[in-house]
């Protein structure tokens, strides 16, 4: 071996051998073997070290705070997922941007251009449907959920932002098929979605252990919403613990919802003031961060146009 190879004890037979070339363990991935055979002599002993191993890495990246998502345009956090006037998916270049951003757009010479790449709208659903699926060919996992959301809702609104655009065919399974998908690629969308129709039964038996794993896989992609809810679920089975630390993080995040449960549970005494303080002082200054101008802008007319 050279002089810069990384050797490895097998966990094993003890066997001395190229770090880059054993066999790693597929669960927790810190014990190595020097063959696949060591590796399934060696698997019963080290099973409950294993899985106590990935339960910390899993607990760890569940708490870890996630750094908000910014608008590729102004570059400002974008408002909270599921949120009203927070931000559009643009099936042409594959970005998410704030409705800020695409009323400053409207309000120039560009008006119904893509804020980011100045294509044209589509003509009608079926030309939308047609650039999702090229994002989905190029792995884009947003064009997964957005297509998602058009079949769990039956209405081709969702895609095509014009008056009279309907009769998407209603879908449940194939709304879950592209939730999970989306999620695989990396979208916590996704995984949130997917937790919804197992939370409330759309398309499959109503489920709290799946909707807490797929709540929990986007509250890992950095999905706020998700992390409320796992918030409000291990409340209301009694872990008051784990809830709050779910609510503090999401209210520091920026979501009223949280926030309000944060209020709710410091009036009952589940936590100290400072504690209180420090979250009421994170959330403000994140929707402080969230604010602009054109979004503000854009909020007033959209409120006008829906009443």
């Amino acid at each position: 071996m050279s002089a810069d190879t990384t050797t490895d004890k097998c966990a094993a037979c003890g066997k001395e051998g190229d770090s880059d070339n054993m066999n790693t363990c597929n669960k927790c991935k810190e014990v190595k073997y020097c063959n696949a055979a060591c590796k399934k002599k060696h698997r019963k002993k080290h099973k409950k070290a294993c899985e106590r191993r990935v339960a910390e890495v899993i607990e760890a990246a569940l708490f870890k705070e996630a750094e908000p998502e910014e608008c590729p345009i102004c570059m400002l956090p974008l408002p909270l997922d599921g949120e009203s006037f927070a931000a559009q998916f643009q099936s042409c270049c594959g970005k998410s941007i704030c409705h800020g951003c695409i009323y400053a757009m409207e309000m120039s010479e560009g008006k119904d251009l893509c804020a980011f790449c100045r294509t044209p709208p589509p003509s009608s659903a079926e030309e939308q449907i047609k650039r999702l699926k090229k994002q989905m060919d190029k792995g884009n996992s947003e064009a997964f959920n957005t297509l998602g959301l058009a079949y769990e809702s039956g209405d081709c609104s969702i895609l095509y932002y014009a008056a009279g655009q309907s009769g998407m065919p209603q879908d449940y399974q194939k709304a879950n098929e592209l939730f999970l998908k989306a999620g695989e690629l990396g979208c916590a969308d996704g995984y949130y979605n997917l937790g919804i129709s197992y939370h409330r039964g759309k398309g499959v038996e109503v489920d709290m252990g799946k909707a807490k794993y797929y709540y929990s896989l986007a509250a890992i992609g950095g999905h706020i919403m998700a992390r409320t809810n796992l918030g409000v679920l291990d409340g209301r089975s009694g872990n008051h613990h784990r809830a709050f630390k779910h609510l503090i993080l999401a209210a520091k995040a920026g979501d009223k919802t949280a926030l309000d449960n944060v209020k709710m549970m410091f009036a009952h005494g589940a936590f100290s003031k400072d504690e209180f303080a420090n979250a009421l002082r994170a959330y403000q200054k994140i929707q402080d961060e969230m604010k602009s101008d054109a979004r503000n802008k854009a909020r007033v007319r959209d409120e006008v146009r829906g009443g």
